[in-house]
């Protein structure tokens, strides 16, 4: 599948497999409704856990949330773009799947080339949850991807480079006086953040 082809079906409300740094995700457009609930449903994920979001560039990140703080600004210069998840208030419009019970939703500009560009050609930023059924393991690897989950999408994009493995992203919340809350240890360490001037809270 050609690149174009994975933006027409982001374009056109479908649903898509793709790579990312880590893992294959499976994704659409993080601003439509029936597809952000597709997405849930094939993954068998619960409505209790949102979908997480990535963009291509930070002017995609205003798409996201009007609530830009100096310590999200902080977090997006020294981690970004990278394995950092920040939780963020979310626009009103965007689609429930991809926020909690309090409207906050997890969202990083991902550095890998190609899930970067679906973002800025689609002109939308995008779901990107591990492709694979809810309670088993995702991969990095096109033949490993679980068939059924294939079925039930409308494409699988598998270019290069593809994802590398390793260790999920950190997914941090930011309170006021560089202040975070870390609810995933990953990628970007813990020390890291308190060398870069944060405070880890409970």
């Amino acid at each position: 599948m050609s690149e174009q082809e994975a933006v027409n079906i982001i374009r056109t409300g479908g649903v898509l497999v793709y790579p990312t740094e880590t893992l294959f995700a499976v994704g659409a457009d993080a601003m439509d409704e029936k597809a952000a609930n597709r997405v849930a449903r094939i993954k068998g994920r619960p409505v209790s856990k949102p979908l997480p979001l990535i963009i291509g560039s930070i002017e995609q990140l205003d798409l996201v949330t009007e609530a830009i703080s100096p310590e999200i600004l902080k977090l997006t210069r020294e981690f970004w773009p990278g394995p950092l998840s920040i939780l963020v208030k979310a626009r009103e419009e965007l689609p429930s799947a991809v926020k909690d019970s309090r409207g906050y939703t997890s969202v990083r500009w991902t550095e890998h080339p190609l899930a970067a560009n679906l973002c800025l050609n689609a002109r939308t930023p995008l779901i990107a949850t591990s492709a694979n059924m809810s309670g088993k393991p995702g991969t990095g690897i096109a033949a490993e991807l679980d068939e059924e989950l294939t079925m039930m999408v409308e494409g699988v994009f598998d270019g290069q480079p593809g994802p590398k493995g390793g260790e999920p992203s950190t997914v941090v919340e930011p309170f006021k006086d560089n202040r975070i809350k870390i609810y995933r240890d990953g990628v970007v360490t813990r020390e890291q953040l308190v060398r870069a001037g944060f405070v880890i809270v409970d």
